[in-house]
């Protein structure tokens, strides 16, 4: 009988290594307690991000629904009026194109230099007033009125209305090198040579780009009266999460 039981060792299907670790861990504690914290702090840690997130996007969506009971004008200037700022872009783009052709006696290509310096200021004006202003301060990043203001002005000034100066610069004067139309100088007075060129037509273009720093003051100014309004009414309500019903 004795023989067929065996020893208590030959009994056991565990290793005896195995046997220890385990007394180890239920017996003394430390390595599970240990454990149990490691993950306590890496759920502590990941949840203030999670929240964050939470409260960012029901904000948006409190904002986005707010907005959309706003006056049709209201939202009209929101989502449109980048598109005026942009537009004149385009007109200083072809302006600047205009200048240039005559100056350097461009008489071919007229489309090719045209199209490009309607489209490429159109495009990046409202682009970079949507990342930079609209986004930022409908999302709740742009609190400041006067950060919002001076992001407009500086976006009608520099991509509105100096970009397109620059712009029309080398392009008109690859199509005067591939034409011939007028005689350019060599590399040691090159830089001289297109400075001279672009101070007339720089002055020329004041005009344009106080208009599209005034322009981007105002879309600034209202799109910034708007998020006001819309934090009014938020304010106003006494239980926010009845709007997100």
């Amino acid at each position: 009988m004795l023989g067929r039981r065996g020893t208590p060792n030959q009994r056991c299907p565990l290793k005896p290594w195995v046997i220890t670790s385990l007394e180890t861990l239920l017996l003394d504690g430390t390595k599970l307690k240990d454990f149990k914290m490691t993950g306590r702090e890496f759920l502590e840690l990941d949840s203030p991000q999670q929240r964050l997130s939470l409260e960012r996007f029901k904000r948006m969506e409190v904002i986005q629904k707010i907005f959309n009971e706003l006056p049709k004008a209201d939202q009209n200037l929101c989502n449109h009026g980048s598109y005026f700022l942009a537009a004149n872009s385009s007109l200083c783009g072809l302006a600047a194109n205009n200048f240039f052709r005559n100056i350097l006696h461009i008489r071919r290509a007229s489309l090719v230099s045209a199209l490009p310096m309607a489209v490429i200021p159109f495009l990046s004006t409202a682009a970079v007033y949507e990342v930079f202003v609209r986004e930022p301060l409908f999302a709740g990043e742009l609190n400041c009125e006067v950060c919002a203001v001076v992001r407009g002005g500086l976006i009608g000034a520099v991509v509105g209305g100096l970009y397109p100066v620059f712009l029309a610069l080398p392009m008109n004067a690859s199509l005067a090198a591939r034409y011939s139309s007028s005689p350019l100088p060599g590399k040691e007075n090159l830089l001289r040579f297109w400075f001279m060129t672009a101070q007339p037509i720089f002055r020329k273009m004041s005009l344009g780009v106080l208009i599209q720093v005034l322009t981007g003051l105002y879309l600034a100014t209202k799109h910034h009266g708007i998020y006001v309004k819309i934090l009014q009414r938020m304010h106003a309500s006494r239980d926010p999460e009845e709007l997100q019903a």
